[in-house]
């Protein structure tokens, strides 16, 4: 164990040691206040980029009186990451607006154009036409550690630029977006969030954003979300390019089934559970490739099938439009078909 010894003189000029300092009142005072400088300075370089974001949904009632029935759909925060103007935030803040207002650390107000969204990833990216405008540094959220300082801000409940810190709790949580699909790698706080706080940024010691606030779970306390900021980065610049993100599907409703063992040796499958096809859409790639109900579905263009998760992460939007295999189990027999997946279209729930 590392002591601190403190050293005196004695009467003939000598140097002794005389045991362990106190424990520590100047060494804890110095740790927390480099903790509070850290918080601090953060604060300062990530806040005047945090903007207010307000909406009217269709018909034009204000979001404020539809926190009842959507608690977080009508309000939230966003961050300006470039210059220019373009400011990331949740979609489910601003999807299906009919208008977007902007407030900005400075109290100026500037009306936002959507540029698109992605309820997939609950991302969305929103343009301001505004001078003398400051913009966030992206860190790199692969490099975050569990247990690293971050700092959260946003504007809970109206109370804007509001500032929390905690530390990294996980890195490996998944939950799924608005389609069903999986999204990984979600950074786990207890930064405390509160609505209102939906598309702030979370953000490192040197005030970087590391990933975009985005899920609390409301019976808990400290546990908070947040979508990494490499992820975060891929979506806008596809939103900013196309509007949207494409993702390709096949058509069908499946579940997670085992394997017998002795079909997972017979055919040499490489895990022993796959997805057991429940439903078969109408017109649908999987209709047109042959696949039926009751088929088990345990592989991909090469890559073996043994969760829904991992039939949904496969399903890029390289693979639109492309012929590529499929391998089922129809009973005891292994098939190897060939399927076009097509173009997602986002339903709304």
């Amino acid at each position: 164990m590392n002591r601190i010894l403190q050293l005196i003189g004695n009467d003939n000029g000598e140097t002794m040691v005389a045991g362990p300092a106190p424990t520590g009142q100047v060494a804890d005072g110095e740790l927390l206040d480099a903790y509070s400088a850290a918080v601090v300075n953060a604060a300062k370089r990530a806040s005047p980029a945090v903007v207010n974001i307000e909406v009217l949904h269709k018909g034009g009632e204000p979001a404020q009186n539809r926190r009842r029935q959507q608690p977080m759909g009508g309000s939230g925060s966003g961050f300006i990451f470039t210059p220019d103007g373009l400011v990331l935030t949740n979609s489910h803040v601003v999807h299906g607006a009919d208008t977007i207002a902007v407030t900005l650390s400075d109290s100026r107000s500037y009306p936002a154009k959507l540029v698109g969204d992605d309820p997939e990833t609950d991302l969305a990216v929103i343009d301001i036409d505004a001078p003398n405008l400051t913009s966030v540094e992206f860190g790199n959220s692969s490099d975050i550690q569990v247990g690293q300082l971050v700092i959260a801000i946003g504007n809970p409940y109206g109370f804007q630029y509001t500032v929390t810190a905690g530390v990294v709790s996980n890195l490996a949580r998944s939950f799924r977006g608005a389609g069903g699909r999986p999204i990984d790698n979600i950074i786990q706080t207890d930064a405390a969030l509160n609505p209102g706080n939906s598309g702030g940024p979370l953000v490192d010691s040197r005030g970087r954003v590391i990933g975009v606030n985005t899920a609390i779970i409301p019976v808990a306390q400290g546990i908070c979300f947040a979508i990494p900021s490499n992820t975060a980065q891929f979506v806008a610049s596809r939103l900013i390019r196309d509007g949207r993100i494409k993702r390709s599907y096949i058509g069908v409703a499946g579940q997670n089934v085992p394997l017998h063992r002795r079909i997972v040796r017979f055919h040499k499958l490489d895990g022993e559970t796959g997805v057991l096809i429940v439903g078969v859409e109408d017109a649908s790639p999987a209709s047109r490739a042959g696949l039926a109900d009751g088929d088990i579905i345990v592989e991909l263009d090469g890559k073996p099938v043994c969760h829904i998760d991992d039939l949904q992460r496969l399903l890029t939007d390289e693979r639109v439009g492309v012929a590529i295999p499929i391998v089922v189990l129809r009973r005891t027999e292994k098939l190897k078909l060939d399927i076009t997946p097509a173009e997602s279209i986002h339903r709304e729930p």
